[in-house]
Order: structure tokens, then sequence, then C-alpha cells
């Protein structure tokens, strides 16, 4: 099995999450190839045009992807999968919180202040100016 390509255990779970093709107008696009391009794509971080040709045409590919996207698909099967995933115990909901320091940067740190910072108007009411 290709490190690209969706079991069918796990599309048997959120394959039917994904809209149904309309019976009408252009031909239908696979869902599955489109979760496995996505899948693709955001594991390689390639742009959309690099889209490998087995998967269809990007363009397409990507057309599809932001729609569901617009529609809420993907928030429906994230919502799913991580309910699966909490009711069977593998899911550890403990949040990390990053309290990195963020410094200016050196060139920014002699830049002139406006004259209303809480400083100045400190020094403006007790007289020292």
């Amino acid at each position: 099995m290709s490190r690209d390509v969706i079991s069918d255990e796990v599309w048997a779970v959120i394959g039917p999450l994904f809209p149904k093709a309309a019976a009408t107008g252009r031909p239908p696009v696979d869902p599955r190839r489109v979760v496995e391009a996505t899948a693709w794509r955001y594991r390689t971080g390639a742009p959309w045009r690099d889209l490998p040709e087995r998967f269809g045409k990007w363009n397409t590919v990507y057309k599809v992807f932001d729609r569901w996207a617009k529609a809420g698909v993907w928030a429906k099967v994230l919502e799913r999968v991580q309910a699966m995933a909490h009711a069977s115990g593998e899911l550890d909901w403990v949040a990390s919180i990053d309290s990195t320091i963020v410094r200016v940067h050196q060139h920014g740190a002699t830049l002139p202040r406006p004259k209303k910072g809480t400083v100045e108007l400190h020094e403006i009411r007790h007289g020292a100016s």
C-alpha cells in the first residue's frame, strides 16, 4: 500500500461524510481521490500545481477541496474522527500552550513613541515634564 492511499478501513469511516456527486452537470470527481490528493499535498507541503497526475487535474481537485472547506465538510470529518478517537480512549485532550517571549528587532527598539503613552501621561499628571 502506498503512503498516500487512504485505507479502506479509514475510508469506511470518513467516506460517507463527503457530499454525493450531483446527478447532472459535469462528470463527478471521485471524493476518495480528492481526499488522497489533499492528504498528499499537506503531507509534502507542495503547492496544488505540483499535484501528481494520478490524482487528476490539480485545479479540479483544488476547487472540490475549496468547495468542501467552505461547506464545512472538513470540519465535520475532523469532529467525527476526534469523537471516535475520544470514545475509544485514543485521544488525549491535554493542551500545551507555549509562553515564548518575542522581542522586538534591534532596529525597532529605538523608534520614537507617540506622546500619548501611559508613561508620558503619568509624567504630565504629576508635574514631571
